[in-house]
């Protein structure tokens, strides 16, 4: 497919559509999540189907929860900061896994794209400075979106271990808060059970 036939697909319109605006990282995780599909031939999740773990918090990790079906509120997203473009995704029908690892250089900017962001970054853009920046950026989207796969991403089997599905538990009052929590992620404290938002605020209770 060339850009333009991804541009206007239903498939990149729905991850435009959950981030927002069309940007290089959206365009990173569409590429990265297509190449993950195609290589494990599955389709979207449904369910639990399929497990991501994504290495990044930024825009391409909307593509792939749109594309893939693992989501946070699924529990089969999984999400490590480490500041990477690296997507792997796991098929619990198959047992199979790939990973994508963006490739140095895929994200460079030019300097006038970098002096923008800087001046965006700093409150100091004109109209004018966020028409350009918007312009560069849709062409650095633009550009990933027609790229080769073998030019953007490295893509190797993953053999890592599938985790569990998701678990469904009661919750149970946090003795500080008041708060419904789920049971295992309470802190039993001098005999009371007590929420990580507590230990880490010291929060004091609602009522006596």
């Amino acid at each position: 497919m060339t850009a333009e036939d991804i541009l206007s697909s239903e498939d990149f319109k729905k991850c435009a559509d959950f981030h927002g605006h069309i940007c290089p990282g959206l365009a990173i995780g569409y590429r990265a999540a297509m190449a993950a599909l195609d290589w494990l031939e599955e389709n979207r999740a449904m369910d639990e189907e399929m497990v991501a773990t994504v290495e990044t918090d930024a825009c391409g990790t909307d593509a792939v929860q749109v594309l893939t079906g693992c989501t946070l509120g699924k529990g089969n997203l999984i999400l490590k900061y480490y500041g990477k473009h690296v997507y792997t995704v796991v098929s619990r029908n198959s047992g199979e896994g790939v990973r994508v690892a963006l490739k140095a250089g895929v994200l460079e900017l030019s300097e006038r794209h970098q002096e923008l962001v800087r001046k965006l970054s700093g409150g100091e853009a004109t109209q004018e400075d966020r028409k350009e920046f918007w312009e560069l950026h849709h062409k650095k989207s633009h550009d990933i979106l027609g790229g080769s796969l073998k030019d953007l991403f490295t893509i190797k089997a993953a053999h890592i271990a599938i985790p569990p599905k998701a678990m469904i538990e009661p919750s149970k009052m946090c003795e500080r808060c008041g708060e419904p929590t789920m049971v295992s992620k309470l802190s039993e404290i001098d005999g009371h059970y007590v929420c990580k938002d507590c230990l880490d605020n010291d929060y004091q209770p609602l009522a006596e």
